[in-house]
Order: structure tokens, then C-alpha cells, then sequence
């Protein structure tokens, strides 16, 4: 049964399929009914929903919300499943948490790459199967190697100071909006193409949002530009690669592994051929999801949901027209 805090004519209502840390709960009560559970039947009439990646937020969803809909919350960065235009054309606020998952999903980046340095998952499970003497798996050590990255943002920055700084990792980085200034602080060297920074990487880690421009934005030609033995890691979003492609590469051994958080599509299928390769670290999408994280960003859409109920601007509108 969904939850629900006391109604009055009077209170907004607050639609979420989110499990609510319980200091953004305690936030929220009280300016608003809390309609937790994510039943869309109990959409329509809500002020505000905050969703997780899961909900398809597209027209149709937000026109059966209908007209009291006011802000679709997503704690975290992403708003790839959000049809923004829809929302803008309805009048209807966006709005993330771009700083909270930045910490616990930079170092889940790291985590992955690491892991697949030091065959940390094959060794375990090699071990666990055939023995000690089979499970010595040789594996790379990773200061002094090159780290490309895609997409220098908030999360990407972060990888790269880990890395460079406390990895001694060699760095390069493809993000042409990003002012020179921001590569120099980092002691990261600029790409100034996405073919010039590939056949450099050793390493290579994405952490850029999903757009029309970014879908498949990896595919079976930029692999082929890596060099020998590359390591993939991918924390942003699935579709960020082409799937089909990056299997290929991962079968024919063009690519020795990969680490990856994120899938197309979401969740994973159980029959997946992602889930029948050896060299492919996996994890369900969980890299912000830490105690820390978790509570950053719930209490970060919290904070902006009760500024809205108030009339006064968040701060994380990804669609500042609708305000």
C-alpha cells in the first residue's frame, strides 16, 4: 500500500516512486502530503513528483498527472528519462541535484577501474571455482598509464583530480565546452577531439549526460580507435555506448574488459550477453547509491520542493524558461 502523510484540501500533494531518505521526508511533511509508493494511480492532482530513472516521464505521463503538476524533481544529475521540451511546453519546472551524487559516483568510477586493473572480480571468482595456483591472474598497474575522459564535469573533474593526483595516472580529457583554465587546475591535458584523446586511452572513462548528441556516441569505430587492451568504464548512461558494439569488441578481445554501471536498457534483461562475459565487472546502477549519496540528493530535491511550495526559486532548474 502506498503511504501517504495526513491530507487536507488545502496541502499539495507530493507524488514520489522514490524511497525517501527520512530527513528529506521530514522535510517535506510539513508543507505537503507525502503520496509515497509510486502508484500512478494517485498521480493526477499532484503538485510535485519526484522520480526515480525508471518513470518514463514523457507527455502523455505528465498530461495524466494533469494540470496541478507544477515540478518534476530526479534526485541526482540525470534527466535523460524526462521529456524536457514536453515539460517546458506545459509549463512544468525540472529539477535535479547536480552536486549530490558527484562524491560516491566518482569513486565507484575509480572502484571499477581498479577492479579490472587488478582482476579483482576474475581473481575472486577464479579462485572460488579452480583454486589458488588458477586464480593468480596478472594485472596492471595504473600509475603512469593514460585516463581518458569524456565529459569533464562535476563527476568527471573529480575521477580526474582521484587519478591524477592520487593515482598519478597521466590524464587527458575531451569536453570542448570546458574553459582552459578548468583542464590547467586539474594538471589535465586538453583532447581536442574525441579521435584525438581514443587511441590514447589506456583507460577510458564516461561521464557525460545522455543527449541526441551523445547516443552511441562510443560505438564499434571509436572502440576500434583504442588502443590494444583498453579498459571501458561507464558510469553515466547506457546508452551513452553502442551496446551491440561494445560486446563485440568485449568478445573478439579488442577490448580487454570493461566496468559498468549503467545498461540500454534499464534494468538489464536476465538473458543479457553482457551477463555471460567474463572480462565485464557489472553493477545495477547503484554508483551514487551510498548513505552519503542517497542522502545528499534526497535532501537536496527536499530543500528545492519545499523553496517551490514557498514561491521562491530553486536553484537546479534544468528548465529555467518554464519559471
Amino acid at each position: 500500500m502506498p503511504m501517504m502523510t495526513p491530507a487536507s484540501p488545502d496541502r499539495p500533494r507530493i507524488w514520489t516512486d522514490v524511497r525517501l531518505e527520512a530527513e528529506a521526508v521530514a522535510l517535506l511533511e510539513p508543507h505537503a502530503t507525502l503520496v509515497a509508493g509510486g502508484d500512478a494511480a494517485l498521480l493526477p492532482g499532484c503538485t510535485v513528483a519526484i522520480i526515480t530513472a525508471l518513470i518514463d516521464a514523457n507527455g502523455a505521463w505528465m498530461d495524466a498527472a494533469g494540470d496541478a503538476l507544477r515540478a518534476i524533481c530526479r534526485p541526482g544529475i540525470g534527466v535523460d528519462n524526462i521529456d524536457i521540451a514536453a515539460a517546458t511546453k506545459r509549463g512544468i519546472l525540472v529539477i535535479n541535484t547536480p552536486d549530490g551524487p558527484t562524491e560516491s559516483t566518482a569513486e565507484h568510477a575509480v572502484a571499477l577501474l581498479l577492479a579490472l586493473a587488478k582482476q579483482v572480480v576474475a581473481s575472486d571468482r577464479v579462485l572460488r571455482t579452480e583454486g589458488w595456483r588458477a586464480a593468480r591472474l596478472r594485472g596492471i598497474e595504473v600509475r603512469g598509464k593514460t585516463l581518458g575522459i569524456v565529459g569533464l564535469g562535476r563527476i568527471g573533474r573529480r575521477v580526474a583530480q582521484i587519478c591524477r593526483q592520487g593515482l598519478g595516472m597521466h590524464v587527458v580529457a575531451y569536453d570542448p565546452p570546458v574553459p582552459d583554465e578548468t583542464f590547467a587546475t586539474l594538471d589535465v591535458a586538453r583532447a581536442a577531439t574525441l579521435d584525438d584523446l581514443l587511441p590514447h586511452a589506456q583507460f577510458l572513462s564516461l561521464h557525460c549526460a545522455l543527449t541526441p548528441e551523445t547516443r552511441h556516441l562510443i560505438g564499434a569505430r571509436e572502440l576500434g580507435l583504442l588502443p590494444p587492451g583498453a579498459l571501458l568504464i561507464n558510469v553515466s548512461r547506457g546508452a551513452v555506448v553502442d551496446q551491440a558494439a561494445l560486446i563485440a569488441a568485449l568478445s573478439d578481445g579488442r577490448l580487454a574488459g570493461a566496468g559498468l554501471d549503467v545498461f540500454d536498457p534499464e534494468p538489464l534483461p536476465d538473458d543479457h550477453p553482457l551477463l555471460r562475459l567474463p572480462n565485464v565487472i557489472l553493477t545495477p546502477h547503484i554508483a551514487s547509491y551510498t548513505a552519503d549519496g542517497a542522502r545528499a540528493m534526497h535532501i537536496g530535491v527536499a530543500q528545492q520542493v519545499v523553496q517551490l511550495l514557498r514561491g521562491e526559486r530553486p536553484p537546479h532548474i534544468v528548465n529555467p524558461e518554464a519559471w
